[in-house]
């Protein structure tokens, strides 16, 4: 009983630690940069890369960025009329909007509502489509337009959606 204590002991000195290791930047006649923890080769220039890594908690936080004064603006008020942005001839951008192809003429709240509840409406896309009813059980083209036919089912009756050239529903029909 001993003994395991006795080699243990002996043995969890020699159970290497997580020490800081030496970084070498070694970098060639091109400008080329290689780091590595066993030194350079002869043909690159050696320099020892200092590496701070403090233990979180251990000393003042270290800021990432400085921080820039930020200018106040007032949120501009709506009005019926031209703003001031019309009188200076600026425009309102809307940014991050999603082009659909159909020109949105469908919201996504409204698309959404048509696709739960299984309709289709003008402006939707052929995904939206699919979405809504499902693969089409034909399909049929004349000249840029594009039909896709549903069969009768128990819930609905035969169906027939047209497309325009690009993509976007033109017109529904019941048959």
């Amino acid at each position: 009983m001993r003994l395991p204590a006795l080699l243990c002991s002996l043995l969890i000195p020699l159970v290497p630690t997580c020490e800081a290791a030496s970084v070498f930047r070694c970098t060639a006649a091109d400008g080329s940069v290689l780091f590595s923890q066993y030194g350079c080769p002869t043909e690159r220039q050696q320099e020892i890369q200092e590496a701070n890594n403090p233990t979180p908690g251990s000393g003042e936080p270290v800021p990432m960025a400085i921080p820039q004064e930020t200018i106040v603006q007032k949120p501009a008020t709506r009005s019926r009329g031209r703003g001031k942005e019309a009188e200076r001839g600026e425009s309102v951008v809307v940014v991050g909007e999603q082009q659909n192809g159909c020109g949105n003429r469908v919201t996504g709240s409204a698309r959404r509502k048509a696709i739960i509840e299984g309709r289709v409406r003008t402006g939707m896309t052929r995904s939206d489509v699919e979405s809504a009813l499902g693969r089409p059980d034909r399909t049929s083209q004349h000249n840029e337009t594009l039909r896709y036919h549903y069969e009768a089912d128990k819930k609905h009756g035969a169906r027939t959606v047209t497309f325009d050239e690009d993509g976007c529903v033109m017109g529904k029909a019941k048959r």
